[in-house]
C-alpha cells in the first residue's frame, strides 16, 4: 500500500484540509475531528485501498484501517494536512466540543477509568493467583510468599481513589498530583480501612458541629470523583485570581486544605451514599431480574456501543469491585461483544465479494479479542441485519452468564482475553462463562444466516 497516496485520496473527500480539525489514531481506526461531518463522503472513502469501514460516532469521523497499517496511514495523514503540532489533548478538547452532554459525559468517565485498566486486571490475576494457592493448598496462609502476593494483589484496590484522583485530575483540567493527594486524604492511616472490614466500627470525632466518622474510603469510586472535580474548580478558580508570583505557594496550599475539609466533611459521605445506592439498584435488578436482566442488557449493549456510552460503565464496573469484590456486568458486555463476532464471521461465510470478506473476517476475529467496533461498523451495522443478528445472540448468552452467576474479578477484557479474569473465581465459573460465549457466538451466526443480508456492489 502507499500511504501517501491514500492520504491524499482522503483530504479531499473528508471536505479539504479546511474541514479537518485534528486527528489522532487508536489500534485500529483514524480518528478524525471534522468541522462538518456531512462533507465526507463515506462511501467513496470506503472504496479506498485499505480501508474497511468508515464512519461517524461520539464526536468524530473513523475510518478503519487495520492494526499494523492505520499508524503508518496516519503518520503520511497528518504531514498532508498540515495537523503535526496539533496535540492530543487539543483532538480530545474538540471531540469534546462536538457531543451532546451524556456522550461527554461518558467520554469523561472513558479517559478517567481507561488509564487504569491495567492496574486493575494485574489486581485481578494475582487475586485469582492467590485463590488458586488458597484452595489447592500450594503454600501456607501465612508463609511469606502468600502474605506478600496477598499485598500485591490488594494493593490497586486500596489506592484507587489515588489513582482515581491522579487521573481525574488530569481530565478535569487540574494538576494530577494534587488529585492523588486528594485520594491519599481519602486513604489516609489515620482513617478506619474498610477494605476487607465489613464488621469494623470507626471512632467519631467532633469537629463544627459535625459527627465525623474516622472511616476511610479506600476502593471506593464515587467520593473520589466528585472530591477532585471539586478540587479542580477551587484550583482553576484559584489560578485567575491569585498573582503569578505567589501562585505556587499559595494555590496548592489553599486547594489541598480546602478540598480535605469539604471531602471529609460532606463530599465522602455523600459520594459513599450514591456510590452504595448505585450498587443497590444494580444487585436489585440483577438478583431480582435474572435471566432476563441478561437478556435485555446483552440484546441493547451493542446499541449503546454505537453511542459511546459504554465507556461509562468502567466506573459502575470499578464501584462493583470495591463493594462486592466481584463484576457481574462484564460477562454480560462480553456475550454481546463476541455475538458481533460470531455474526461477522457468518457474514464472511456467506458473503460473495471479495471486499466484503476481506473485511469481515479480521473485524470478526477482533471482536473475539474483545475489539467490536470494526465489526460493528465495517460489518454487521453496515448490512443491518448481521447486526441484529449479533443482538440476539448477546441477548441469549447474556441471558445464560446471568443465569449461571458468571462473574470476573477486574473490568477492561472481553471475549477470549476475559478468561484470564473469569478463570481465577472457580473452574465452574470459567465452564459457564465458555458456555454462554459459543451460546452468543452460535446463536449470532445461526441468524444471520437466516435473516441473510444484502451486499452491497
Amino acid at each position: 500500500m502507499n500511504y501517501e497516496r491514500v492520504a491524499k485520496q482522503l483530504i479531499p473527500l473528508l471536505g479539504g484540509k479546511e474541514n479537518i480539525i485534528s486527528a489522532v489514531h487508536c489500534a485500529t481506526r483514524l480518528r478524525l475531528v471534522l468541522k462538518d461531518d456531512t462533507k465526507a463522503d463515506t462511501k467513496a472513502i470506503e472504496n479506498i485501498e485499505g480501508v474497511k469501514g468508515a464512519f461517524s460516532s461520539s464526536g468524530q469521523y473513523q475510518i478503519i484501517f487495520g492494526t499494523g497499517v492505520v499508524n503508518k496511514v496516519y503518520d503520511s495523514f497528518v504531514q498532508e494536512a498540515g495537523l503535526q503540532h496539533v496535540s492530543a489533548d487539543v483532538h480530545q478538547e474538540a471531540v469534546k466540543q462536538k457531543m451532546n452532554p451524556l456522550a461527554r459525559l461518558a467520554k469523561t468517565l472513558s479517559n478517567i477509568f481507561v488509564p487504569i485498566i491495567p492496574a486493575i486486571v494485574a489486581s485481578g490475576l494475582l487475586m485469582g493467583l492467590l485463590g488458586m494457592m488458597k484452595a489447592f493448598k500450594w503454600v501456607a496462609p501465612d508463609s511469606p510468599l502468600y502474605v506478600l502476593l496477598d499485598m500485591f494483589s490488594s494493593a490497586a484496590f486500596i489506592i484507587l481513589p489515588i489513582l482515581i484522583g491522579f487521573s481525574a485530575a488530569k481530565e478535569f483540567g487540574g494538576t494530577p498530583f494534587l488529585g492523588a493527594v486528594i485520594g491519599g486524604i481519602m486513604t489516609h492511616p489515620a482513617l478506619l480501612n474498610p477494605w476487607g472490614l465489613a464488621e469494623a466500627k470507626p471512632n467519631y470525632m467532633h469537629f463544627l458541629g459535625f459527627d465525623i466518622a474516622m472511616v476511610g474510603y479506600q476502593g471506593t469510586v464515587v467520593p473520589i470523583l466528585l472530591a477532585t472535580y471539586v478540587m479542580c474548580k477551587i484550583e482553576r478558580g484559584l489560578r485567575k485570581v491569585v498573582p503569578h508570583a505567589v501562585s505556587l505557594l499559595v494555590v496548592p496550599f489553599v486547594t489541598v486544605i480546602s478540598t480535605g475539609f469539604i471531602t471529609i466533611l460532606a463530599i465522602g459521605p455523600l459520594g459513599n451514599l450514591l456510590g452504595d445506592g448505585i450498587t443497590t439498584v444494580l444487585n436489585f435488578i440483577y438478583h431480582y431480574g435474572g435471566a432476563l436482566a441478561g437478556l435485555i442488557f446483552g440484546g441493547l449493549y451493542s446499541m449503546i456501543v454505537i453511542t459511546g456510552v459504554h465507556h461509562s460503565f468502567h466506573a459502575i464496573e470499578a464501584n462493583l469491585l470495591a463493594k462486592l469484590g466481584v463484576n457481574y456486568l462484564l460477562p454480560i458486555w462480553s456475550m454481546a461483544n463476541v455475538a458481533q463476532g460470531g455474526a461477522g464471521l457468518a457474514v464472511f461465510v456467506k458473503a460473495k465479494l471479495v471486499k466484503t470478506k476481506e473485511v469481515a473476517l479480521p473485524s470478526a476475529l477482533s471482536a473475539f479479542l474483545g475489539i467490536t467496533e470494526p465489526v460493528i461498523f465495517g460489518v454487521n451495522l453496515k448490512y443491518r441485519k448481521p447486526f441484529i443478528a449479533a443482538a440476539i445472540g448477546g441477548a441469549l448468552g447474556g441471558a445464560y452468564v446471568v443465569f449461571t452467576n458468571v462473574v470476573a474479578n477486574a473490568y477492561g477484557l472481553t471475549g477470549i482475553p476475559m478468561i484470564a479474569i473469569v478463570a481465577p473465581e472457580g473452574m465452574q465459573n470459567l465452564i459457564n462463562y465458555l458456555i454462554g460465549f459459543a451460546i452468543a457466538v452460535g446463536s449470532a451466526f445461526i441468524a444471520t444466516l437466516l435473516l441473510g443480508f444484502r451486499e452491497e456492489e
